[in-house]
C-alpha cells in the first residue's frame, strides 16, 4: 500500500507533470504527498556567492510552491514541500529513507544521450539507490 509519496522537484516541465502524478496517487490512496527541492550549490565560489545562490534558488522554489499549494487544494489534498541543499540525488535518496516514503516520482529532464554519459543522471541515480519503486515521467 501506498501512505507515503515523495516528488522530486526542479521547477521543470517534467518535473511538473511528475507533480499532477503525485497528486494524482495520493488522492487516489488518500496519501501524504511531499514535494522536495533540491539547490545545488555551484561547485566553486566564495562563502558570500554561495549563499547568495542558495538563498536565491530558495526564493525561485517557494514561488513556486505557492502555485502548486493551490493546484493541491483545489483537490482537496495537504501537501508538504520542503527544501534541501546538496546534490540531488543524494538528498532525495536520502529523504525518502528517513522519512518512509513509499513511492517517487521524477520528472526527466530529456538531456542527450552524451550529457547522460558525462553528467549523469538523477533519475537514473534515484532509480539505482532507492529503496522504493520509483517512476520517472516524461
Amino acid at each position: 500500500m501506498i501512505h507515503n509519496i515523495l516528488v522530486g522537484y526542479d521547477g521543470s516541465k517534467p518535473a511538473d507533470k511528475a507533480f499532477e502524478y503525485g497528486l494524482d496517487l495520493a488522492s487516489k490512496y488518500a496519501a501524504q504527498l511531499t514535494v522536495l527541492a533540491v539547490a545545488r550549490p555551484p561547485e566553486f565560489g566564495d562563502d558570500v556567492e554561495l549563499e547568495a545562490e542558495l538563498e536565491s534558488a530558495e526564493e525561485h522554489f517557494r514561488e513556486q510552491f505557492e502555485q502548486m499549494k493551490l493546484r493541491a487544494s483545489a483537490r482537496a489534498l495537504a501537501v508538504r514541500f520542503e527544501i534541501l541543499v546538496g546534490h540531488p540525488a543524494e538528498r532525495i535518496v536520502d529523504f525518502a529513507q528517513k522519512h518512509h516514503i513509499d513511492f517517487i516520482a521524477l520528472g526527466n529532464r530529456g538531456r542527450g544521450r552524451f550529457q547522460r554519459w558525462v553528467l549523469g543522471s538523477v533519475s537514473q541515480r534515484v532509480t539505482a539507490y532507492a529503496h522504493c519503486p520509483v517512476i520517472v515521467v516524461r
